[in-house]
């Protein structure tokens, strides 16, 4: 019996362990307690490698630890450019054809060369690395590794010894060089290769090159000369750009541009690094303000903190909204806050959101599934956290992603085509019926605004209120926009042939074939409610279905009458949305961006007069005049901007949300004994069930337990 002794005496036991840390923590218990940011992921990052990397979600990691020349300002709005390893924003000085330098405002087709002079801030050093590592004599220690000696090496933390050493202009120029490399597929080579003197026929030298040379060999890029990158000093180096772009100083704030030391690529170039993802692609090597210690894509991936960080300080300025809601509190502290971001993989939704309101995420998005739990809307339909999310402090943050999605029309289409009055009625009869403001509130839970143009806000040349309304979709009533009528809609119709959807001359009924993939608009009951739409003003909808390839094909054929698209901003500039409208990026004429194929010789004229002046007041005025003419025009029906809903525990802080810069985990802030209060106060055992079946247990084993005591004593009487 003395298991049922056990029993009893592990019972308290097991009541005091509930006592102690909580029962459903997640994570290690060496981590209780540490300085560190909980998130997750729920795609794996494809790319580390800051010359191919160009999504958002592997933004979340290199942008923590490379550092390009340019930033931009975490608080002020619009966005601004600020230095980040360079001293100082450069100025472009401007040439003509004979090398005569001209005034800053000289208009784009007199400028042959834009010179950029980029000086670094000296004292910054790389994050300790094995690449880094040096020998007795100052030789790369590991430079040579043969099989043997890469046997042990699973992981680069595997390398006993690391090093450093100062970032320096060689460090820029490589990576420059690295976006022609033929083995790298930088995803702007073919941009940039029109833009920066010499990189085009870099390409060409690197590509001969690389084909000459034994399959995987390295290939060492300072042996090849870059005609319009230019190393002046340890910490000065010059790019000259063909014509005038005033847009390359946003490329000068991504990460294809940020540094890349030559001896980390020879590092990784080594025979068998690859086989165990010993690459850039994967373990990068960055200044900033932390490195990625573990990677482990398929369940977590661990931002620390870069030792060797030069250091930043909290800003003091912002919108006058950031001093009321604390941002500014911070002002003047040294960067980074935290010393840890721990990312964990979450292929589900639910248990992501049940983590974050258990508090073992600190902050969260809000899936559909979880809509109606998080937010709801007032009277007035502006969204506000339900009880139960502000009884937990939880916050709200949103703002309106730099995006647009909106439906094309092919204007050489002979239907829905063409810039005749007729044709540009029927194109607006069908942008006012597509009630954009109940497809936002059904299928996004309100998540958008109501796009009146191609520029989403925060956009140069985005205006707000009465002055910002597309007056042929919508009327100013008492203050607000208000979307006109179906009767008016129905009136343009019948002005452009088609009263009660049918063609004035025959009597067909009107019939227009929306070209579309599975997933977004492909789905059925978006369509359905498209159909509907459509159905308002007696026109006849067909979804013609497809995959993604022929989807494009068709695009690039010009085989399609309507169509749905998306974009996201590359930089906050009007040029990187209006020249999806320029008539020499048609896509059928010119294989550009323009799927509409819409070519209007007075848009066409402004934008090249606008795309790369400064955004100064005449700039504006151009801008005005575009917006206007595609307004009339309707080559797209302007969709919606999504709006971001980020909910955020009590405990993290200065988290503000930001569309363009991604390098934000160095602003945000622990509060780390709140965080542990918190957790432990939503996370107590519920011990209740424990004691009804300890209780349970003792029913029945007491009995037993007193038969077996009886017995005892009775055959442990004296004989006589």
């Amino acid at each position: 019996m003395s298991f049922l002794r056990s029993c009893f005496c592990l019972l308290p036991l097991a009541f005091l362990a509930a006592c102690g840390a909580e029962w459903n923590d997640p994570y290690p218990a060496t981590e209780r307690g540490g300085n560190i940011l909980y998130s997750a992921f729920t795609e794996r990052p494809r790319h580390l490698d800051p010359a191919q990397s160009y999504t958002e979600d592997e933004g979340v990691f290199t942008a923590q630890i490379y550092e390009p020349p340019l930033q931009y300002h975490y608080l002020k709005r619009p966005y601004t450019l600020i230095p980040g390893s360079a001293e100082v924003v450069p100025v472009a000085r401007l040439f003509d054809a004979a090398g005569r330098e001209l005034p800053a405002n000289a208009p784009a087709e007199a400028v042959a060369r834009s010179v950029y002079e980029i000086r670094i801030k000296p004292g910054i050093r790389f994050q300790p690395h094995p690449a880094f590592a040096l020998d007795a004599v100052g030789q790369p220690r590991y430079a040579a590794l043969d099989a043997q000696q890469l046997a042990g090496i699973e992981r680069l933390a595997d390398f006993p010894e690391t090093g450093t050493r100062e970032l320096t202009a060689d460090d820029f120029i490589y990576e420059i060089k690295r976006l022609a490399h033929p083995r790298v597929h930088s995803p702007i080579f073919g941009m940039m290769a029109e833009r920066i003197v010499g990189l085009k026929d870099l390409g060409a030298r690197l590509a001969a090159a690389t084909a000459a040379a034994p399959a995987g060999s390295w290939l060492d890029l300072d042996r090849f000369p870059l005609t319009g990158v230019e190393k002046l000093d340890r910490y000065r180096y010059r790019i000259t750009i063909e014509g005038k772009y005033p847009q390359f100083l946003y490329w000068l704030a991504m990460p294809f541009f940020a540094p890349v030391p030559r001896e980390a690529d020879r590092f990784y170039s080594q025979p068998g690094m690859a086989a165990k993802n010993l690459t850039l692609d994967w373990y990068p090597v960055g200044t900033g303000p932390y490195y990625l210690s573990e990677n482990n894509p398929n369940s977590r991936m661990v931002l620390s903190r870069n030792p060797n960080f030069h250091g930043e300080t909290f800003p003091c300025e912002g919108t006058p909204a950031d001093a009321a809601s604390g941002l500014l509190a911070d002002c003047g502290k040294p960067l980074p806050f935290i010393d840890q971001a721990v990312f964990t993989r979450e292929k589900e939704s639910i248990p992501y959101w049940n983590k974050f309101l258990q508090g073992y995420y600190d902050a969260s998005g809000i899936s559909s599934d979880s809509f109606d739990q998080a937010v709801r809307f007032s009277g007035g339909g502006e969204v506000q956290l339900t009880d139960d999310m502000r009884d937990k402090g939880i916050r709200l943050l949103t703002s309106v992603r730099a995006s647009l999605f909106y439906m094309g029309f092919n204007l050489l289409d002979p239907v829905v085509g063409g810039l005749s009055e007729r044709n540009r009625k029927l194109r607006q009869a069908i942008s006012i019926a597509i009630d954009q403001e109940e497809f936002i509130s059904i299928f996004m839970n309100g998540r958008g605004v109501p796009a009146m143009g191609p520029l989403p806000p925060g956009i140069f040349g985005y205006e707000e209120g009465l002055a910002g309304i597309n007056p042929v979709v919508y009327d100013w009533i008492d203050g607000k926009a208000r979307r006109k009528s179906v009767a008016e809609a129905k009136r343009l119709l019948a002005e452009a042939g088609f009263p009660n959807g049918r063609d004035a001359k025959t009597g067909e009924p009107l019939v227009v074939n929306l070209d579309t993939t599975g997933g977004g608009m492909g789905d059925k009951s978006n369509l359905d409610w498209l159909t509907r739409q459509f159905a308002k003003i007696d026109v006849q909808l067909v979804v013609r279905a497809t995959d993604f390839n022929r989807f494009q094909e068709k695009l690039r054929k010009g085989a399609v009458q309507i169509y749905y698209l998306g974009w996201n901003a590359d930089y906050p500039d009007p040029e990187n949305f209006l020249f999806l409208l320029n008539g020499r990026e048609g896509r059928l004429a010119h294989g550009g961006e323009n799927s509409s194929n819409y070519a209007n010789p007075e848009f066409d004229r402004l934008f090249e007069q606008m795309k790369n002046r400064d955004s100064d007041a005449e700039r504006l005025a151009m801008i005005r005049r575009m917006v206007s003419l595609v307004r009339q025009d309707a080559p797209w029906v302007f969709g919606f901007h999504p709006k971001s809903y980020t909910l955020s525990h009590a405990w993290l802080l200065n988290r503000k949300p930001s569309e363009v810069g991604n390098n934000t985990l160095k602003y945000q802030r622990i509060d780390v004994a709140e965080r542990a209060r918190r957790r432990h106060e939503w996370n107590r055992p519920v011990l209740w069930p424990f004691a009804l079946g300890a209780a349970a247990l003792a029913a029945l084993l007491l009995p037993a337990w007193g038969a077996y005591r009886r017995r005892e004593r009775g055959t442990s009487a004296p004989q006589e």
